[in-house]
């Protein structure tokens, strides 16, 4: 199953011009009607149920299929996201709920630092095609000229 906003929660993220599901989709495929002031999923069959706007979404409005290696069939997962974490429920078809907490960060907000112990990058080698962080070492050495067959 798509992504699916059920239209009794979502509240177009407060009337903005773009909901937190259009930033965050990475198909694009999250809209907003801004007559009803709801998103929706306007081409449910290209959805690669990713989880991102349901993660988002501040309202929990979004629901997708779960996967079956953590909740079977019959069960529902909602997500809902904290700053630091998420907390994901999980109500099984016998009515068992778990919860369980994953951070989503592991540096705090703003202070990633890609470059951190990396070698500075090399501007004269800017034609070169190895990336910045390949030593001399690991380049494929040059083929042979082909013997011409006699």
């Amino acid at each position: 199953m798509p992504s699916y906003v059920n239209p009794e929660k979502c509240d177009g993220c407060k009337g903005g011009e773009k909901t937190a599901c259009m930033y965050i989709c990475p198909n694009d495929l999250m809209i907003l009607d801004t007559e009803a002031m709801k998103a929706y999923n306007q081409e449910p069959d290209q959805c690669w149920e990713c989880y991102s706007c349901v993660k988002i979404c501040p309202q929990g409005a979004i629901m997708v299929r779960h996967y079956a290696d953590f909740a079977p069939l019959g069960g529902t997962c909602q997500p809902m996201r904290g700053t630091t974490d998420i907390m994901w429920t999980i109500k099984f078809r016998n009515g068992v709920v778990k919860r369980f907490k994953f951070p989503i960060r592991t540096t705090p907000e703003g202070e990633a630092d890609p470059t951190l112990g990396k070698p500075d990058p090399d501007l004269s080698a800017i034609g070169d095609n190895r990336l910045f962080t390949e030593v001399a070492d690991n380049v494929t050495p040059a083929v042979p000229e082909a013997v011409a067959w006699k």
